[in-house]
C-alpha cells in the first residue's frame, strides 16, 4: 500500500536542505577516512592491523561521544546538539595540518578521534532532528531521504581520496623505502602527509560555513527540553531502553550493519589490487564505482519503500548482500570485484532503515535511544579489525567472509521487526472481529 504521508513541509523546507548537507559532510569524512587505511600502511610502513586502526580511532569516537550528544539534546536542543558537532568537526579537520608537520601517526589519529566525535554529536543530533520535521508515519523515508544525500558526500570523499591522495604515494616499495637516505624518507613522507591534510583541512572550512548558516537560522520544531542540567534523566529513559527488546535488537543490527559497511568499503582497494593485478589508484577507481552505486540505489530505496514495509525490504537486501560476499571468497577475479560494487546497492537502505525502525514509538526516550544507535557505529571500529588480523594471516579474499557474517544478523533484525508487527497486528484484527461480531448480534437482536 503506498504511503502518501508528506515528508517535508514549506516552513521546515530550508532548515531539512541544510541539515543535509550535513549528512553529505559525514559522508564525505567517513569516505576520505577508508583509504587512509591503505594510505597510512604504505607511508608508515605498517600491517594491515596496525593501519586498522584509523577506523578504530574513528568509530571509537563515534561511541564515546554519542551520550554527551544526548545530554546536549535534551538539555538544551537538537540545534545546539548540531552546532556543537560541527564546530567539534571542523576544528578536528583542522587539526591535519599540524599532524601532517609533525609527520606521526598518533597526531593523525588524535585528529581523527576529534573529528569524527563531533560528527558522532552532529549524527546523533542531524537524525531524530530531521525525523522530527514532519509527520511521523513519513519520519522513516523522510530519514532516508535526507540520508539519500550522504552518498553525495561518500561520492565526493572518495574523490578527493582518489584525485588528491592517492595518486599523490610514492610507489616506491616498503623495501625500496628501507634502502633510503632519513632525509629521501622524510621528503618522501612529508609529500605524501601534504597531499593527505589538504582535503581535511578544505573540508574544515566548508563546516565552518555551514555552522554559521545554521545558525542563523530559526529552529524549525518547537522541543520539549529540560530546564536544568540536573533534570536531564538519563537513567530513567536508559533503564526502558535497555527493558525494549525491540530497540535493542535494532542497536545490534546497527553495529553489525556499519561493521559491513566500514568492512566492505575498507579493503575494496586491497580487494580490487589483488582481484585485477592493479594499484592503488586503480583500487580507488572502484571504490568510487561503489559510491556511484550507493548514491543512485538510496533513491531507489527511498521509492520503493512507498509500496514495500522497510523491514521487508532490509531483509531482503541483507541476504543478497551476504550472498555477494561469499560469492567474493569463491571468485577473486572481475566478476568478485562486481559483486564487490554490487553490496553498495543492498548498504543503501540499511543504516536509516534501521534508525528509523529502531526509534519508532520511543516518545521522550527517543533523543537518548538516538544516542544508543550512533554508539553502535563501534562497529566500524571492531569489524574491520577482525577482517584485517584475517587479512594478514589468511589473505584479503577470504576476509569477506566477515561482512557475510554481520549482513546474516542485520536481515535477522529485519524478519524479527516483520513477526513483531504481525504478531501485534493480530490482536487488533481480533478486536476489530469482535466489534463487528458484537454489532451483528445486536442488530438480530
Amino acid at each position: 500500500m503506498k504511503n502518501n504521508a508528506p515528508l517535508v513541509s514549506k516552513d521546515t523546507l530550508l532548515p531539512f536542505i541544510l541539515l543535509t548537507i550535513c549528512f553529505a559532510a559525514w559522508g564525505v569524512a567517513a569516505n576520505m577516512t577508508d583509504p587512509l587505511v591503505k594510505v597510512f600502511s604504505k607511508i608508515f610502513t605498517m600491517s594491515s592491523l596496525q593501519s586498522a586502526l584509523v577506523q578504530f580511532a574513528y568509530y571509537g569516537a563515534y561511541f564515546c561521544l554519542a551520550i554527551p550528544a544526548a545530554f546536549i539534546n535534551k538539555r538544551f536542543s537538537y540545534k545546539t546538539g548540531v552546532l556543537t558537532g560541527l564546530g567539534c568537526a571542523a576544528a578536528g579537520a583542522f587539526l591535519f595540518y599540524p599532524a601532517s608537520q609533525t609527520m606521526t601517526y598518533g597526531f593523525f589519529l588524535a585528529a581523527l578521534f576529534v573529528l569524527a566525535g563531533g560528527l558522532s554529536i552532529l549524527e546523533t543530533s542531524a537524525n531524530p532532528y530531521v525525523m522530527a520535521m514532519g509527520n511521523e508515519k513519513s519520519a522513516t523515508r523522510r530519514l532516508n531521504l535526507a540520508q539519500a544525500f550522504n552518498p553525495v558526500g561518500t561520492n565526493l570523499g572518495v574523490f578527493l581520496a582518489a584525485t588528491l591522495i592517492l595518486p599523490n604515494l610514492n610507489q616506491a616499495s616498503a623495501e625500496e623505502r628501507a634502502a633510503m637516505s632519513v632525509g629521501e624518507l622524510k621528503s618522501v613522507i612529508g609529500s605524501e602527509l601534504d597531499a593527505v591534510m589538504l582535503p581535511y583541512v578544505g573540508m574544515a572550512c566548508v563546516l565552518v560555513v555551514v555552522w554559521i548558516a545554521i545558525a542563523l537560522t530559526k529552529a524549525p520544531i518547537q522541543e520539549s527540553v529540560e530546564a536544568r542540567a540536573e533534570d536531564v534523566n538519563l537513567g530513567a529513559s536508559l533503564k526502558r531502553l535497555v527493558a525494549n527488546k525491540h530497540y535493542r535488537f535494532g542497536v545490534l543490527a546497527q553495529f553489525f550493519n556499519v561493521g559491513a559497511q566500514t568492512c566492505v568499503w575498507t579493503f575494496t582497494i586491497q580487494y580490487a589490487m589483488e582481484a585485477t593485478g592493479g594499484n592503488e589508484v586503480s583500487g580507488g577507481e572502484i571504490l568510487q564505482y561503489s559510491m556511484i552505486v550507493f548514491l543512485i540505489s538510496r533513491f531507489v530505496m527511498t521509492w520503493l519503500m512507498q509500496y514495500l514495509y522497510p523491514a521487508r525490504l532490509l531483509m531482503i537486501m541483507s541476504l543478497v548482500a551476504m550472498a555477494l560476499c561469499i560469492f567474493m571468497t569463491q571468485s577473486p577475479n572481475l566478476a568478485g570485484v562486481i559483486a564487490l560494487v554490487s553490496i553498495s546497492t543492498c548498504l543503501s537502505l540499511m543504516f536509516p532503515t534501521i534508525y528509523g525502525i529502531a526509534l519508532e514509538g520511543l516518545g521522550e526516550d527517543t533523543k537518548l535511544g538516538a544516542a544508543g544507535l550512533v554508539m553502535a557505529i563501534l562497529g566500524g571500529a571492531i569489524m574491520p579489525l577482525f577482517q584485517a588480523a584475517i587479512i594478514d594471516s589468511a589473505g584479503i579474499v577470504i576476509s569477506y567472509v566477515v561482512p557475510a557474517i554481520c549482513f546474516l544478523l542485520v536481515g535477522s533484525y529485519g524478519f524479527f521487526d516483520m513477526r513483531a508487527k504481525k504478531v501485534s497486528a493480530k490482536p487488533q484484527a481480533d478486536v476489530k472481529l469482535q466489534a463487528v461480531k458484537d454489532m451483528e448480534m445486536g442488530i438480530a437482536k
